[in-house]
């Protein structure tokens, strides 16, 4: 059996152009995955953007795109509809909250209006040289290494600052635009925010949309990191469960077991 997709998107996530909950869940069913959770965002930093697709023109103002507000009312009843439809498929509910430390007051009224099954969180902005943006955007003006440092240590200042999350999501984001780096380079600086999450007593995401690196996994352990999820992180039906029979034997290798539902986080062996 796969395991459960921890980190999905349906077209209640803003940038979901393609999303849908049910084709979600039905492509769940034809997998066999045994449970989803709908982690879709709660982007709370409005971003400086030089080029969007079309679809996203209308969030563009002077340059300043602001992410919608996530639709509770209208995210909640496709959960329900969903639930009804696929009565054998565990459909959890859940939120990706975006750089959280940032906007305490806004997340807290987020998760005050709706009981979430798992809230994911991550840092997906950075100071570039236009202003704040998408952390990609950050390689144009220094170099790769000091890109992933920099967010590494942002990160960090999240864990310490926020602790009202259960899963730490795609740690390796920056790496993402960094194809040729090694975590390596960087290791010191991965192995002080998996402390500080393991010291939290959070999970931290085995995120499939760029295979984490088994390294960083190793280190996780070795740090006292008790659990994972996975996440394929997918924005449209198609992709869901990505990567994930990989993903799981990586898990093995590096110390971590089936959780005590088919659901539940893995844990250490």
């Amino acid at each position: 059996m796969l395991p459960a997709d921890s980190h999905v998107h349906s077209q209640w996530s803003w940038d979901a152009l393609h999303g849908s909950m049910e084709a979600t869940c039905e492509r769940a069913v034809e997998l066999g995955v045994p449970a989803v959770t709908f982690t879709d965002h709660a982007d709370l930093t409005p971003w400086t953007v030089t080029e969007v697709p079309e679809a996203w023109q209308t969030f563009v103002h002077g340059g300043i795109l602001t992410p919608p507000a996530l639709d509770l009312d209208g995210y909640l009843a496709s959960l329900e509809h969903c639930r009804e439809r696929f009565p054998d498929l565990r459909i959890l509910s859940g939120v990706e909250l975006s750089d959280p430390h940032w906007h305490p007051e806004s997340v807290q009224k987020i998760l005050g209006a709706a009981e979430f099954d798992l809230v994911i969180s991550a840092v997906h902005s950075m100071t570039t040289v236009s202003g704040v943006g998408e952390v990609s955007l950050a390689y144009d003006d220094r170099p790769a290494a000091d890109v992933v440092r920099e967010y590494l240590a942002e990160t960090l200042r999240m864990i310490e600052q926020y602790d009202g999350f259960d899963v730490l999501a795609h740690l390796d984001y920056p790496l993402r635009y960094w194809p040729a780096g090694e975590p390596g380079v960087v290791e010191e600086e991965f192995r002080a925010v998996l402390r500080a999450l393991a010291a939290g007593g959070k999970a931290l995401e085995i995120n499939t949309k760029v295979p984490l690196s088994p390294q960083i996994l190793r280190w996780w352990h070795a740090e006292g990191g008790a659990a994972v999820t996975f996440g394929s992180d997918a924005h449209e039906a198609g992709v869901l469960a990505r990567g994930f029979a990989e993903a799981s034997a990586i898990a093995e290798g590096c110390g971590f077991r089936p959780g005590v539902t088919p659901w539940s986080p893995w844990v250490r062996s």
